[in-house]
């Protein structure tokens, strides 16, 4: 017969408490619902638990040897409850976060700083990666939290609209464009473009833009990534489009940023597994990323 958990907890109270009474009141029972509890047990298992003599109680070899593995569980108990203290008073746990590269320099370090301040012990682990693995990082669970720019209609995948960025153009100091408060897409026509490979959302968006503008896109050289395409304005080798908050911060010496019009919004998305509830760290890494307000960023109407 098998020994439940009611009946090692008062065998444990005994053994630890060396009386009858000594384990109710550690348990805060009767004393003669302790002696049935025990002598129940001692039938069930077929094992003499106890000796009296001389009205004291004295464990038999059986049960010093089962009291060995009843003190494991209760170490295995307490570390339970510290690791439940643990994640509640957030001095452990992990948050894995997955973002858009631009998104990962910018937005998220900011984000990040403040969490860490209030939650310094949480081990956090970031990737940053274009559209197609980060969802894949986010179906498969290797990540909670995805911060990305781009929008997705995915049945496994939840979206929430956190903020509302928008496009400039990112050209160098001393170009004739960087004298005009905002540059017009038309302007960009007879410009050497550096622009983005049209498989990634950047790319989509800026080709509809052109297409928009009944333009006709030549970019010049072709990138992924948006520090990619400033660093090449900044070698001087042409003009480049780049959403506000990927560059918002960063230094480019002999560079500039001039707001494109016509005004093109692009969101900034939450994501997380549909199936995958988030952890409470989780939760509080969003409610810190939410409430970020720094002047790059646009409430989501």
């Amino acid at each position: 017969m098998q020994i439940n958990l009611r009946q090692v907890e008062v065998f444990r109270a005994i053994m630890v408490t060396g009386t009858v009474s000594g384990a109710a009141k550690l348990l805060c029972v009767s004393q003669p619902g302790v002696s049935r509890m025990i002598s129940h047990t001692e039938k069930r298992i077929g094992i003499k638990l106890f000796e009296r003599i001389k009205g004291r109680l004295y464990p038999t070899p059986e049960a010093r040897r089962l009291f060995v593995e009843v003190k494991t569980v209760y170490q295995g108990i307490q570390r339970i409850n510290d690791v439940a203290n643990d994640l509640v008073e957030k001095t452990s746990g992990s948050l894995q976060l997955i973002a858009s590269p631009s998104i990962g320099e910018t937005l998220i370090p900011i984000a990040l700083a403040r969490f860490r301040a209030k939650y310094p012990q949480v081990r956090v682990s970031l990737i940053t990666e274009s559209s197609g693995p980060l969802v894949q990082s986010l179906l498969t669970q290797q990540s909670a939290i995805g911060i990305a720019t781009f929008s997705l209609d995915h049945p496994n995948i939840l979206q929430r609209r956190i903020f509302e960025d928008h496009l400039v153009v990112v050209l160098p100091e001393d170009h004739p464009l960087a004298a005009h408060d905002t540059v017009d897409v038309q302007q960009l026509a007879a410009e050497p473009l550096i622009g983005y490979a049209p498989d990634t959302p950047m790319g989509t968006l800026i080709q509809q833009l052109f297409e928009s503008a009944n333009l006709l896109i030549r970019p010049s050289i072709e990138v992924r990534l948006t520090h990619i395409a400033c660093a090449l304005v900044q070698a001087g080798l042409g003009i480049a489009i780049a959403d506000e908050v990927a560059v918002y911060g960063q230094v480019w010496p002999g560079v500039v940023t001039r707001p494109l019009t016509p005004r093109v919004p692009m969101d900034i998305n939450l994501l997380h597994s549909k199936y995958e509830p988030l952890s409470q760290i989780a939760r509080d890494f969003t409610d810190v990323l939410t409430q970020l307000d720094d002047p790059s960023l646009r409430r989501a109407g």
